[in-house]
């Protein structure tokens, strides 16, 4: 019962109608396209223009380099590689020797003046090509203001892609009664929103960015996860591309934590644990079923009537995965030796303005008849691009190929 003004508030759950991705979610929850369903679980932004950007920030953690020549116990004038991020009264701890030492000028490019031994340990010989890492910095009494130091914001960019399909029947089909499951036009709609959802997983997954015109129109495609993971070069410097792996013959646990251990070096989201979704192909899903079966010990113990093991997370030193199987990888073979890590902290979808998934339908319903066609049908179009903030917390494996222990 509701008495007065019925407002939202007032609505059952799940009763308001949902985006088209969470449709997707609710009516086919083991469909082709679970990480586009995700994702009406996920913030969403809105592009304000085809070309949607958005700007990211490495921290710096300075350090430096010394050069071929190394340094005596004496030296105070240092000759490093590069002298990039340093500052006067930045403290570095030299590695090899935990010696720190202060830095009182940044003479050039590949020079810094310095006071040797600022703690316990007393300067002793610096050997070529060590680093020193910064540990803090710290002032003398009535200082002057120490010069600023900034980090420049990257600019990175993707395009909006225009999605569209198309369901139709004649007039004749609609108008056919059937025996036994849904009708014509319900089959017909079900199977378009199928293949929307399907071309908008396959593009979030494998789309390349391009822009060019077709048809004398304007004409572009997005960038999707695996094509951003494996251009990390496009990123700051710090990012690195060993992300990105083709596994052996055959992969063990020690070899799966070494490819899947990079994503941690990023921390997303502090508000929750080191995570990130695996979605996999199924001949995938064996071999990491397979490296946890050849990794442990199971018994049958009698009269048991069921046996085997199914593991859907794993874990390794320093986060856990949640093992998802991707019906779209296991369209071919080789997608179905794939792994994509994907971090959903920092993922998501940017729609042109409205341009959420729009349906428009002729010949239903007293909508308009298109050309004056004896048929029912409508079109699906959605305009996105994708969002990929901190790229090297995903991760890409190919040709996950047999199992091995280890």
């Amino acid at each position: 019962m509701s008495i007065g003004i019925f407002n939202s508030s007032a609505f059952t759950q799940d009763l308001a109608k949902k985006s088209f991705a969470g449709m997707i979610t609710r009516y086919m929850p083991n469909g082709q396209a679970p990480l586009f369903g995700m994702t009406s679980m996920l913030k969403s932004e809105t592009a304000l223009q085809y070309e949607h950007g958005f700007f990211t920030k490495t921290m710096l953690f300075p350090q430096l380099q010394f050069s071929s020549a190394g340094q005596t116990s004496t030296e105070t004038v240092f000759t490093v590689l590069s002298t990039a991020n340093l500052l006067p009264g930045m403290i570095l701890s030299v590695f090899t020797t935990l010696e720190n030492i202060i830095i009182n000028a940044v003479l050039s490019p590949t020079q810094v003046s310095v006071t040797r031994g600022v703690g316990t340990v007393a300067p002793t010989v610096i050997a070529a090509s060590v680093f020193a890492y910064q540990v803090g910095n710290a002032f003398e009494e009535s200082s002057l203001r120490p010069n600023a130091l900034s980090i420049n914001p990257m600019r990175i960019t993707n395009l909006t892609q225009i999605f569209r399909n198309t369901w139709a029947v004649s007039g004749s089909v609609a108008a056919t009664q059937m025996i036994a499951g849904e009708s014509n036009v319900a089959e017909n709609r079900l199977d378009c929103a199928g293949f929307h959802s399907a071309d908008i997983e396959k593009a979030i997954f494998f789309g390349q960015k391009s822009q060019s015109t077709r048809n004398g129109q304007p004409f572009r495609t997005l960038d999707g996860i695996i094509n951003i993971v494996s251009n990390l070069a496009n990123y700051p410097s710090s990012y690195s591309a060993t992300n990105v792996t083709t596994a052996g013959a055959t992969t063990s646990f020690t070899q799966l934590e070494t490819m899947l251990d990079p994503v941690f070096n990023q921390t997303t989201d502090p508000k929750v644990a080191n995570e990130r979704v695996l979605f996999v192909g199924g001949t995938a899903r064996k071999v990491l079923n397979n490296i946890g079966r050849l990794n442990g010990t199971y018994f049958i113990a009698d009269g048991q009537t069921s046996w085997g093991l199914q593991f859907g997370t794993f874990k390794i030193a320093r986060g856990g995965f949640r093992v998802i199987e991707h019906p779209l990888l296991n369209t071919n073979p080789s997608w179905s030796k794939m792994a994509v890590a994907v971090d959903l902290s920092s993922f998501s979808l940017a729609y042109l303005g409205n341009r959420k998934t729009m349906n428009k339908e002729f010949g239903l319903d007293g909508a308009a008849v298109d050309n004056g066609i004896d048929a029912t049908g409508g079109t699906l179009t959605t305009e996105l691009t994708c969002e990929v903030k901190n790229p090297p917390a995903n991760a890409i494996i190919y040709n996950l190929t047999a199992a091995a222990a280890g």
